[in-house]
C-alpha cells in the first residue's frame, strides 16, 4: 500500500514536512479539511481500512500508539470514507477534517491517519500480520501566530563498531516551540592527504519535542580513516536549517571518540556580528541626530537601511 498528503496549506507549500505530513496551527474552534490519496500497489484485491489514531513525541521519536488507540487530537479527525477496496494499482482519495473544539487547550499534538489491511481470520495461523501505511498529524493550537521553531548543534562524539565502521552522533536541542523531525547531512573535509568525504545521509527517524534534546546518528564506509578531519554538520527540519563545522578523529574498532565541539556556521556569528554593529551605528546616529539636527534624520535613516543589508 501507499498513501500521500495530496494538498497543503498555500503558506507550507515550501515546506517539505507540509508536503509530507500534516502540519498546522489552529485556533481553537477552528477546522480544516485535508485530502489524502491511497493506492493499493500489491498485485491482489485489497480492503483497507481507513482511521485516525494517537501518537506522542517522546525520547527522540515519533512513537505511534498501539492499534486503533484513540488520543484527543485522533478524536478531533473525521474521515468521510472508513475504508476501501481496490484492485490492484487502483487508488483512491478521501478528505480528513481536522476540528478543533472551542474550549480547546493552547499546545503541540500528534496523531496519525492510518490506512490498514486486516488478514481474514485463520485459526490455524499463530499470528496474523496487519499492514499499514500513515500520514502523520502535528497540529497546534492557540490563538494568533504559531510558535517559531528552531533548534541548536551541541556536540559531535565520533565511534566505531566493533566491526570498524564509523559513526557520530550529533547532539542536537529542539530550542523553539514546535516538534522537529530532523534530517541533513555531515561533510568530511581536510582528512589524510587533503581527503573530502560525503555528503553523507543522517539517519532518519529523530524527532524532538519543544525543549527536548536528542542525537542524530550518521554512518560512514569502514574504510573511512581516522582523520583528523573537518566535519560539517548540515541540519535541517522542514524550513530551518542550521549549520556548524569542528575538528573529529575517528577511534578504533569498538571504541567512541573524544567529543568535538562544533562552531555555528559563518553566516549565523555574521548575523549576530552585523546586528550587535547596526545597535552600535543607530547609538552614534542618535547622539549625531540630537546635535546636529534634522539633515542627521535623513541620514541615520539611510545609514540604518545599509546596515540591515
Amino acid at each position: 500500500m501507499g498513501i500521500q498528503l495530496l494538498e497543503a496549506p498555500v503558506a507550507r507549500r515550501d515546506d517539505p514536512r507540509a508536503l509530507r505530513y500534516i502540519v498546522d496551527h489552529l485556533p481553537p474552534g477552528r477546522t480544516v479539511e485535508r485530502k489524502v490519496g491511497v493506492v493499493n500497489r500489491s498485485t491482489e484485491r485489497r480492503h483497507i481500512d481507513l482511521y485516525a489514531a494517537g501518537a506522542e513525541v517522546a525520547e527522540g521519536r515519533f512513537q505511534f500508539a498501539e492499534g486503533r488507540t484513540a488520543n484527543e487530537l485522533s478524536e478531533w479527525v473525521t474521515l468521510d470514507r472508513d475504508s476501501v477496496t481496490l484492485d490492484p494499482q487502483e487508488q483512491a482519495q478521501f478528505t480528513a477534517t481536522l476540528q478543533v473544539p472551542p474550549d480547546a487547550s493552547a499546545g503541540e499534538r500528534y496523531a496519525v491517519i492510518w490506512a490498514a489491511t486486516v488478514p481474514a481470520p485463520d485459526s490455524t495461523a499463530s499470528v496474523n500480520i496487519v499492514q499499514r501505511v500513515g500520514i502523520r498529524v502535528y497540529l497546534d493550537v492557540g490563538p494568533g501566530g504559531e510558535p517559531p521553531s528552531d533548534f541548536a548543534i551541541g556536540e559531535v562524539v565520533p565511534a566505531r563498531d566493533e566491526q570498524g565502521r564509523p559513526s557520530v552522533a550529533v547532539a542536537v536541542r529542539n530550542t523553539g516551540g514546535r516538534a522537529l523531525d530532523m534530517a541533513g547531512s555531515v561533510t568530511l573535509s581536510d582528512g589524510p592527504g587533503g581527503v573530502r568525504a560525503g555528503p553523507f545521509d543522517v539517519v532518519q527517524g529523530t524527532t524532538l519535542a519543544a525543549g527536548e534534546t536528542g542525537t542524530v546518528r550518521v554512518l560512514f564506509p569502514t574504510a573511512l580513516a581516522n582523520g583528523p578531519w573537518r566535519i560539517t554538520v548540515d541540519l535541517a527540519s522542514g524550513k530551518v536549517r542550521r549549520s556548524a563545522s569542528g575538528a573529529i578523529t575517528f577511534p578504533e574498532p569498538g571504541r567512541t571518540g573524544r567529543r568535538a565541539l562544533v562552531d555555528a556556521a559563518w553566516w549565523l556569528r555574521g548575523g549576530t556580528l552585523a546586528t550587535v554593529v547596526a545597535a552600535g551605528v543607530g547609538v552614534v546616529l542618535l547622539v549625531r541626530r540630537r546635535r546636529r539636527g534634522p539633515a542627521a534624520q535623513v541620514a541615520a535613516s539611510s545609514t540604518g537601511s545599509a546596515v540591515r543589508k
